[in-house]
């Protein structure tokens, strides 16, 4: 697999008067922000229209928001799902990869279809002066007409504002940075958060370590999930998230909100597979007392590792347009912001349907939405670049 970073040509870079501390300035018709699977995908149909754009990512290669996660994971797709437009996944259909392997994926997919991958560049300011956006990453700065959040679902790591009083003794870290039970210390280990995360790395902790899992269980799909789901009940989850929860359909318009709301359920690992692993399920953290993990039923856990499988928090630090509402990421329809022309969201969850943060989902939304951009922006020649970055 050739896995060589793919490099940036969606933009003329070169010297400019475009403020202090810049010193290489583009004039392009996109900016996505975010190298993963939304942002290549979006990448491969602008590609298709020959448009001029470049793809910003804080990443030393594509796919790392897959390689940092825990050494264990496996998506919960089957391969046959996980491919991106133009290049199905390698390999067995019904298999389910590992994260690494997803990962590779994504780098050898963005080097084969030579997609202008901009890595190591975090985006340190996003403005717009009521004409163009400006998109700032230490140095350089782009000007586009259009730019895409595609920066994915897991962006601030997530934990209670007790986590800092815990004994200093205690190992504790956020699921982003779980990698294997070798981080741990002897002794007890709670893990807080009964989500997808949270129960398969409860699972694996209770190979080594006696495990606590807080929080309220949620529901569980009614099923086995495994190779034969791959064949026939994945399938109709897939097209039901696709194509009847979407905002398209009454169902649709009527379900998702209250969606937005509910926890996903488990998926692979079920209660009975924690139980039957001696994870014992308690009541939700609530906060520190005497150094240990206060309960909502009371109890006190003497633990000597935490686990936070809180979640994430979206949130865009360097997004600084003062004209947005505070609201406008409510206010979209199928990824398009209205608050602001030109705005786009990619790769987020429940953005059109039930599906749209999953592969499937995240590569429809992508080809609707380079067919919006094509109908509201001719492809940028390279004159008119030049044109730009000289006025």
């Amino acid at each position: 697999m050739n896995t060589t970073p793919a490099t940036d040509t969606g933009g003329t870079v070169g010297p400019g008067k475009v403020g202090p501390g810049i010193v290489g300035s583009a004039a392009v018709d996109t900016v996505i922000i975010g190298a993963g699977q939304s942002g290549l995908a979006l990448g491969y149909y602008l590609a298709q229209q020959h448009r001029n754009f470049v793809i910003l990512d804080a990443g030393t290669r594509v796919g790392d928001a897959w390689r940092s996660r825990w050494d264990s994971l496996r998506l919960f797709t089957p391969a046959k799902y996980n491919g991106l437009p133009g290049r199905p996944f390698p390999g067995d259909r019904l298999a389910f990869p590992t994260k690494n392997e997803q990962a590779d994926y994504l780098e050898d997919y963005a080097s084969r279809f030579h997609l202008p991958v901009r890595l190591n560049t975090a985006v340190t300011r996003l403005s717009h002066d009521g004409r163009r956006f400006h998109v700032t990453a230490g140095t350089q700065r782009w000007t586009a007409a259009n730019v895409v959040l595609a920066t994915g679902a897991c962006q601030l790591p997530k934990t209670p504002g007790f986590a800092a009083e815990l004994p200093s003794d205690v190992v504790q870290f956020h699921s982003h940075n779980y990698k294997n039970p070798a981080q741990l210390k002897p002794g007890p280990v709670l893990v807080v958060g009964v989500g997808n995360s949270g129960a398969e790395i409860a699972l694996e902790t209770s190979r080594t370590h006696e495990t606590w899992l807080a929080g309220t269980p949620s529901a569980e799909i009614p099923f086995r999930h495994g190779r034969t789901a791959a064949r026939f009940f994945l399938p109709v989850v897939r097209f039901a998230g696709m194509h009847v929860l979407n905002t398209n359909t009454p169902v649709g318009r009527k379900v998702l909100p209250k969606m937005a709301a509910m926890a996903t359920p488990l998926i692979r690992t079920k209660l009975a597979d924690l139980r039957a692993a001696g994870v014992r399920l308690v009541p939700r953290a609530t906060g520190v007392q005497d150094g240990g993990v206060m309960l909502d039923d009371g109890q006190s856990l003497p633990v000597a590792n935490v686990i936070w499988c809180t979640g994430f928090t979206e949130a865009y630090p360097w997004l600084d347009i003062p004209a947005l509402p505070t609201n406008w990421r409510e206010q979209q329809h199928r990824g398009i912001v209205d608050a602001l022309p030109g705005l786009y969201l990619l790769g987020k969850d429940l953005i059109f349907a039930a599906a749209s943060e999953t592969l499937p989902g995240v590569c429809r939304d992508a080809k609707y939405l380079a067919k919006r951009l094509a109908a509201t922006r001719t492809p940028q020649h390279a004159a008119e670049v030049q044109s730009e970055l000289a006025g």
